[in-house]
């Protein structure tokens, strides 16, 4: 029985991606864990295992194709002792035909289009359709429509759509043979947060102007960047917090480490410091390292700090994981890492996906003062502005000092401004009494 190789689902919020390009070509034999291809996805080019064994009989999606839907056919394999010409033939014959095509489960009766079963709002099925979950009409299947043959899922899938209330009988898998697997609900979720159906209808380009300009077709990242950003300030009721952090104490033990590492070539800057001390402060402030889900909140043991970092085309926040835990000099050197290969959109997935927290640094372009957007689903971020010199009152007496405001952005479904106030206070207290950050 031929193989069909399926776009997969890269990460939660993949709902297409570009096929940039192919590392086997028709006729190559291939094992279980053999790289097939490159895809571009919202976040990063990844590598696309393949988890069968087979002769690749057809390629149907050339490289370079851009917004190819996940689960859709993209190749075709052979199995062991299969004539290669005739599912390649096969293959084609079965592109070849309308897309609204229904597979038939074994001794299951034919499935009707939706359409034909239920009077479903043309938007809905365009959102189950633009998903990615195959061209065929029964992924767009209702609940009533009836048990057609046995759905393959894994159990861990299974699992996650009971928990988020999900028809699998909606779903095409990107597992083996079909199997529906934790990335497809995933996607879906995803991908249903953002569809007509649960949100305002999406916004369609009709705008007109005289001025001469370009239009500039928007990138997978910057698509994922406008959606979830969108679903964020929609969703998310932000409560916002500043203070002003003298930073002085802080640059003196930033130059006097650098001496120390020098002959490691290490250099500690002061967003890795920053970024230790919002882990620190979040331990210390157990009920701000949360996030909200649904019916409950979630809080975290550790402090997992989302780095914001700017790339061609849009923002990455790749991982620091355990922050709170790591040497100023460790974490410096990870650091530096996760941006080298965020630029060159070779993050891994776990990589920059999770986090319990974000911090976003713009002092660099002399900001002095922001409100960053949370990053769904966690519930707080930091935005860090500029060190600039100010008078201020120390000890009864005017002085100049290096201060940066700092402001952070808390979700008031889960954080009480009690509870952010802490936090933020527990943080200023770290800066500005640096050692602190070394005694941890």
């Amino acid at each position: 029985m031929s193989i069909e190789v399926k776009m997969p689902a890269l990460s939660p919020t993949m709902t297409e991606g570009n096929l940039a390009k192919w590392l086997v070509k028709e006729g190559d034999t291939v094992k279980a864990g053999d790289i097939l291809a490159e895809v571009e996805t919202d976040k990063a080019i990844m590598e696309f295992e393949t988890v069968d064994g087979g002769v690749i009989a057809k390629i149907l999606v050339p490289e370079g194709s851009e917004n190819v839907a996940v689960g859709q056919v993209i190749a075709v394999m052979a199995e062991a002792g299969e004539d290669v010409a005739k599912v390649a033939e096969a293959a084609l014959s079965e592109e070849s035909q309308p897309a609204l095509k229904v597979e038939k489960a074994e001794d299951a009766p034919e499935a009707k289009p939706a359409s034909e079963i239920l009077s479903i709002d043309d938007s809905l099925a365009k959102a189950i359709s633009n998903a990615g979950y195959g061209k065929k009409a029964d992924a767009v299947s209702v609940p009533d429509q009836g048990k057609i043959g046995r759905i393959k899922a894994s159990p861990l899938a299974k699992r996650l759509a009971k928990k988020n209330d999900v028809d699998l009988k909606n779903i095409t898998g990107s597992g083996p043979h079909g199997r529906i697997v934790k990335a497809d609900i995933e996607a879906f979720i995803a991908h249903a947060a953002s569809s007509p159906c649960a949100a305002a209808p999406e916004i369609q380009s009709n705008i007109t102007h005289d001025t001469p300009h370009q239009s500039i077709k928007l990138s997978n990242m910057r698509r994922v960047i406008a959606r979830r950003l969108t679903e964020s300030k929609q969703n998310i009721p932000h409560i916002y917090l500043t203070v002003d952090v003298q930073m002085d104490a802080l640059l003196k033990l930033r130059s006097e480490l650098n001496e120390a590492l020098a002959s490691k070539n290490i250099k500690v800057s002061v967003n890795d410091m920053l970024i230790k001390a919002q882990a620190l402060a979040l331990q210390a402030t157990p009920s701000v390292n949360a996030a909200f889900d649904g019916d409950q909140m979630l809080q975290f043991s550790q402090a997992d700090i989302s780095v914001a970092v700017s790339v061609e085309g849009g923002l990455i926040t790749p991982i620091l994981k355990n922050a709170d835990t790591k040497s100023l000099s460790a974490l410096s050197v990870e650091m530096k890492e996760l941006i080298a290969r965020a630029r060159e959109g070779r993050l891994q997935p776990q990589e920059y996906q999770g986090g319990t927290s974000s911090i976003s640094n713009m002092g660099m372009y002399g900001i002095k003062q922001f409100n960053a957007v949370i990053n769904p689903p966690q519930a707080s971020i930091l935005a860090i502005g500029s060190g600039e010199k100010r008078p201020c009152v120390v000890d009864n007496a005017v002085t100049v000092a290096t201060i940066a405001t700092v402001t952070g952005s808390f979700d008031h479904r889960v954080i009480d401004g009690a509870d952010a106030a802490a936090f933020m206070s527990a943080f200023k207290h770290l800066v500005e009494k640096p050692l602190g950050i070394l005694a941890q």
